[in-house]
């Protein structure tokens, strides 16, 4: 049996797989998320301050229906983006924590001693701040607007930095933030959810009852449990519960472990691997043997990473890259022009957002980090020093998406809102200035032995 030969591959394939490795390349670079999330943000300032500003925001207004037969459901482009979408990011959030707890930050109270005390400061501190601002009245319903860390923008913002920040830093940062996220849900889910009601409940009810069944059945594919995360969202949302939270629990029940199997999904594609071997060598032509065998490694292959890892990084590129810049887009369009600082109110919002975020953020973090240490509850991570803990108390200044979105839900007043998200968006730049500026300025300091408390 011939041996087939191998056909030179043409120059226009080779660029193109060349492109496609630079694209995938830039995929992986959490600074470029957050540079694209940057100038969706900067896009939808610039639309809403010239003169497509009608444009803008009738377009985010218009309606996008979904039916079956003769049932209807109604919404708002910007509810699709808010509600439906940023369901996704809220399902990579729960994944994100369930990881940690699993084998992470989280893993152990000692270990998640520090990044707890740090967001507890983070949360506390900035909403009192808020609140001396905002103590009564539609405003005071935003204390918890400058509590939230965008963890993709901060992040990204902080790879800025290159190595002189220790590894360390970073992963006490991305525990911070997600803490923070758990605490931003939890909050969204007892303070900003509408009066429950018990009509959803059944829809919940089966929604959990049918993945329990399917995670017990052997179901570790990801598409099947599209159909009880939508009962859950329906559910959620007819209960009162602001319907993101599916995504959520959906991450938090993701399994972190690999389906069992009858034999090692390594040892597996090892055989697999040899019989394709033999087919490249001309060994056998039949088709369909081939084709199974290409299906099994698939199939293995997927088994060799936990559902809650392997889904978490096959729907980040599309969190970081469509839904947070769609969001970004939808939401951070103020017109300035339009925001009356005059309105009852709008002024002390935005000044409280913005010193929320820029001074209470880091004064939080680091005044409960300190204390934690001096009271021996836990220590400083290897390779951080209090300087670091300055750097991602800055950091976490950045509220941007998460607060955008618990303002979403905190005000009525439209005038409110947009002083609200006007202090976000001035709040988290600033936060990433003065973040950049200290890890500049002083990477020697970030990279001393920390002096014992």
């Amino acid at each position: 049996m011939t041996t087939r030969s191998s056909r030179a591959v043409p120059a226009s394939q080779r660029l193109a797989q060349q492109a496609l490795s630079y694209v995938r390349h830039f995929l992986q670079i959490e600074a470029f998320a957050g540079g694209v999330l940057i100038a969706a943000a900067l896009i939808a300032l610039i639309m809403a301050n010239s003169g497509f500003a009608d444009s803008y925001h009738n377009f985010w207004a218009l309606p996008l229906s979904i039916g079956f037969g003769g049932w209807g459901f109604t919404q708002s482009l910007q509810f699709w983006v808010n509600d439906a979408l940023m369901t996704v990011f809220f399902l990579v959030v729960g994944m994100e924590v369930r990881r940690e707890i699993y084998d992470g930050a989280l893993a152990t109270v000692r270990l998640a001693a520090l990044p707890l005390a740090a967001a507890l400061g983070g949360v506390l501190i900035p909403a009192a701040i808020y609140l001396l601002f905002n103590s009564s009245g539609d405003a005071a319903n935003g204390w918890a607007v400058p509590t939230a860390t965008d963890i993709a923008f901060a992040v990204g913002v902080l790879a800025l930095l290159g190595r002189t920040v220790p590894t360390n830093v970073r992963i006490l940062l991305l525990a911070i933030a997600i803490i923070d996220d758990v605490a931003a849900v939890l909050i969204i889910a007892f303070f900003y959810s509408g009066g429950l009601s018990a009509s959803g409940l059944p829809w919940v009810i089966a929604a959990l009852a049918l993945i329990f069944i399917m995670q017990r059945a052997g179901v570790f594919s990801a598409w099947p449990y599209v159909v009880p995360g939508v009962l859950l969202w329906v559910g959620l949302m007819q209960v009162g519960a602001h319907p993101t939270l599916a995504g959520v629990i959906l991450g938090l029940l993701t399994p972190v472990f690999s389906r069992p199997s009858q034999e090692e999904p390594v040892r597996s594609l090892e055989q697999e691997v040899v019989h394709l071997a033999r087919v490249s060598e001309g060994a056998t032509t039949d088709e369909a043997h081939i084709a199974l065998s290409l299906q099994r490694l698939r199939m293995e292959q997927r088994e060799i990473l936990p559902p809650v890892t392997r889904v978490q990084m096959a729907l980040h590129p599309w969190v970081a890259f469509l839904i947070m810049p769609l969001f970004a887009l939808a939401n951070a369009g103020v017109t300035l022009g339009g925001v009356d600082l005059s309105a009852p109110g709008a002024n002390a919002v935005m000044i409280g957002v913005l010193a929320a975020l820029v001074l209470g953020k880091p004064l939080g973090i680091l005044a409960m980090c300190f204390a934690a240490v001096k009271l021996r509850v836990c220590q400083l991570p290897q390779g951080v020093t209090w300087n670091g803990i300055v750097l991602l108390g800055l950091f976490a200044g950045i509220g941007f998406t998460m607060s955008i979105f618990i303002g979403t839900l905190a005000y009525a007043d439209v005038n409110l809102l947009n002083a609200s998200k006007l202090g976000v968006l001035t709040a988290s730049l600033g936060a990433a200035v003065l973040g950049l500026l200290y890890g500049f300025l002083g990477k020697k300091r970030l990279t001393q032995t920390p002096v014992s408390a």
